[in-house]
């Protein structure tokens, strides 16, 4: 009986890492697609997938540079601009791609390996690397002009930003899998997001607003997420204000709606 249990779990574990390896070939597979399907093979190619974050950036960066912008801090407004707008669009991006990601590729899905699961995680990990990228590249770019310090505490900036990033794919999927139930779903995050943005933190830090009004807009996780990675950056130059445990339940709810949905939309697919 003992030598039963262990070979039934060794052949358990054995379908378990074959079938993360199928998956994993799968994910590349669709990545490549992807850049191919949306930067083609022209001009600089897949390049711009890093390179148009990067841009958006510096455009904001040297925007608020050039005009002094009042944001709420006295802190360095290139760093300022750069942990606010890169934790910006991290957050968006990929919900955008996540909308109707299953409509485009539903030819794919008549091969057995490929799940609808599959599709929004490629996209999801698509968007993570492009303006984790740009985030990193123009950090160190900025600090070899000496436009910038390093941060003070990496870690904290790197869980942060994973915290963003997790947040990011949670509504990514839970979007997503709500636009394939109703149209109007892709229609309504645009405008929606837009209005989230002033309260996102991209432009101003929690201390600045009154008590009330900053205990209201921290019902945001994403507020929370970059007031993390701008305590890691900034350091003792801030004072943060951020519902660590409050974020993590949110992110964790949010993912457990999302799969929910995709599972959803997964069955009803099989049985049509």
């Amino acid at each position: 009986m003992p030598s039963d249990i262990v070979t039934g779990t060794g052949g358990g574990m054995r379908h378990f890492l074959y079938a993360l390896k199928v998956q994993r070939r799968v994910v590349s597979a669709l990545i490549l697609r992807e850049i191919v399907t949306r930067y083609g093979r022209s001009n600089i190619g897949f390049l711009w997938l890093f390179v148009e974050p990067m841009l958006f950036t510096l455009a904001v960066t040297a925007l608020w540079t050039a005009t002094r912008t009042v944001h709420g801090s006295d802190l360095p407004i290139v760093a300022f601009a750069l942990t606010g707008y890169a934790a910006m669009l991290l957050w968006r991006s990929m919900p955008a791609r996540c909308m109707g990601a299953v409509e485009s590729n539903r030819s794919l899905l008549f091969h057995r390996q490929v799940r609808i699961l599959d599709v929004y995680i490629s996209r999801i990990v698509l968007e993570f690397a492009a303006t984790s990228s740009s985030f990193v590249l123009l950090g160190i770019t900025f600090w070899a002009f000496e436009w910038l310090l390093p941060p003070e505490d990496v870690l904290e900036v790197i869980g942060g930003w994973l915290l963003l990033a997790w947040f990011g794919m949670g509504l990514g999927l839970t979007l997503g899998g709500l636009s394939e139930k109703v149209d109007l779903i892709q229609k309504f995050w645009p405008p929606f997001s837009y209005l989230l943005f002033p309260l996102s933190g991209a432009a101003f830090i929690a201390d600045a607003l009154p008590p009330s009004a900053r205990e209201l807009v921290l019902w945001l996780p994403m507020l929370n997420c970059v007031e993390i990675i701008r305590e890691g950056y900034f350091g003792t130059k801030m004072t943060a204000h951020y519902y660590l445990d409050y974020v993590l339940i949110f992110n964790l709810a949010l993912t457990i709606a999302g799969l929910s949905l995709v599972r959803q939309i997964g069955m009803t697919s099989n049985t049509q």
